[in-house]
């Protein structure tokens, strides 16, 4: 059995969404798709929260028409007349539920509220993906991922239960599988309230790791539209090369230097099973993308390079002259966890703290007023955090041409810089 992932550039429009049946019908073995909304719906659903945030409620309404008779437009330029009518009640309902939300939303818990709305985008794809490939004549059996992926209260960020989870999977998924192919949707599940949620970052992906593990797949396969795993992002560097075979610790490396590759959490479910995960570009199957498995010995990787733009360098220091050791680090640790500000890079001196975060306004306004009691604050903005696994020399001296360096990490396998130009 595989599971495949499907993004939503994947099936942008009508045409790509019918450019994924070869790949599909390529497959020998009992199937899992797992479905990402289409193109920008998940944006347009963010921006119906937002409007619903500022209490314009007739807008949100307004938008919400614009996204459904966006849907109608898709499923009747894929579907025949016949299968229309019969998707058409399903989708209805769907538009009925995000109508709901919109009328319900709760200025008091805006998480919740947004994740009620968000999560309709990838119901939407799917129950039109789904009698698309029954129309083309391969049994699909459409799953809510509501009703599989059973999680905590964390809005916006749902902790899976995976004992819940995977009693779940294997009573509903294994059944359908029998007779024909799964579709369910990345990114959602739900509480034991069944409300709904959404999974965080990186959750389509996520929801295809768990269901490969619970489901002991063979394989999960990402279809993208780029060759495989880049050494860097394209958008930012010249000469890129692609990664044919890397290993699932040196992807967790990449992830949280904030490559956008595959999250950590996609990763430790299939690290668990000792299942293979490739990426592989959805406009030419034929190319050979790249695998993620276990640990590989004696594999020369190239510079793999990371850069985050719009980064913050915080020097916080003691009023008292207080050592910054474990009193003043528990202090400083636990404020950052309950703002939700993850630290990019960390140094601490005798009296001073350093953090690199990203530059989100409002989470640095509530930083500074949270700790401008105990401790003095200086930062400096505008700057750009670069870091290269499996470095030397030349790459250091060439990335770092015409830039000022505020700050350096390095161990015999990673430096990290904090620059400016």
């Amino acid at each position: 059995m595989q599971v495949y992932k499907f993004g939503g550039a994947s099936i942008a429009n009508p045409v790509q969404m019918q450019q994924l049946l070869p790949i599909i019908q390529s497959v020998k073995t009992p199937l899992v798709i797992v479905l990402s909304a289409y193109g920008k719906t998940t944006n347009a659903l963010e921006a119906i929260a937002l409007t619903c945030k500022a209490k314009q409620i007739e807008e949100a309404k307004k938008l919400a028409k614009q996204l459904e008779q966006a849907h109608l437009d898709y499923a009747q330029k894929i579907l025949s007349p016949d299968n229309f009518n019969v998707v058409f009640p399903h989708l209805n309902a769907l538009f009925t539920e995000l109508e709901w939300s919109i009328d319900d939303f709760n200025l008091l818990d805006f998480d919740y509220s947004y994740d009620q709305i968000v999560c309709i985008g990838e119901l939407l794809s799917s129950r039109i993906f789904a009698a698309y490939l029954n129309q083309m004549q391969l049994a699909t059996t459409w799953i809510d991922a509501r009703d599989l992926i059973r999680t905590d209260t964390t809005y916006r960020d749902a902790k899976v239960d995976w004992e819940q989870t995977e009693k779940q999977v294997v009573a509903q998924c294994l059944p359908a599988l029998q007779q024909a192919i799964v579709l369910t949707q990345g990114f959602i599940g739900a509480t034991s309230d069944n409300a709904s949620v959404t999974l965080g970052r990186e959750g389509s992906d996520y929801t295809a790791a768990l269901l490969a593990a619970m489901l002991n797949a063979e394989s999960v396969s990402i279809w993208k539209d780029v060759e495989g795993l880049l050494n860097a992002d394209p958008k930012q560097f010249k000469a890129t090369k692609k990664i044919d075979l890397i290993s699932y610790s040196e992807v967790i490396e990449m992830a949280f230097y904030g490559a956008q590759v595959i999250h950590p959490k996609t990763i430790k479910p299939l690290q668990n099973k000792n299942i293979p995960l490739h990426v592989k570009c959805f406009l030419n199957p034929d190319l050979k993308g790249t695998t993620i498995q276990n640990e590989l010995a004696h594999i020369q990787y190239p510079p793999i390079i990371v850069l985050k733009k719009q980064q913050v360098l915080f020097q916080i220091t003691t009023r008292d002259f207080s050592f910054i050791t474990e009193d003043n680090l528990s202090k400083l640790y636990h404020v950052f966890h309950q703002l939700r500000i993850k630290i990019n890079l960390i140094q601490n001196a005798a009296i001073s703290f350093i953090a690199c975060i990203d530059h989100e306004e409002d989470q640095i306004e509530a930083l500074c007023n949270a700790l401008q009691e105990e401790y003095k604050i200086t930062r400096n903005e505008n700057a750009h955090l670069l870091t290269i696994r499996h470095y030397d020399e030349v790459i250091i001296d060439e990335l770092t041409k015409d830039t000022v360096c505020l700050l350096q990490q390095k161990t015999r396998s990673t430096i990290q810089l904090v620059l400016k130009d």
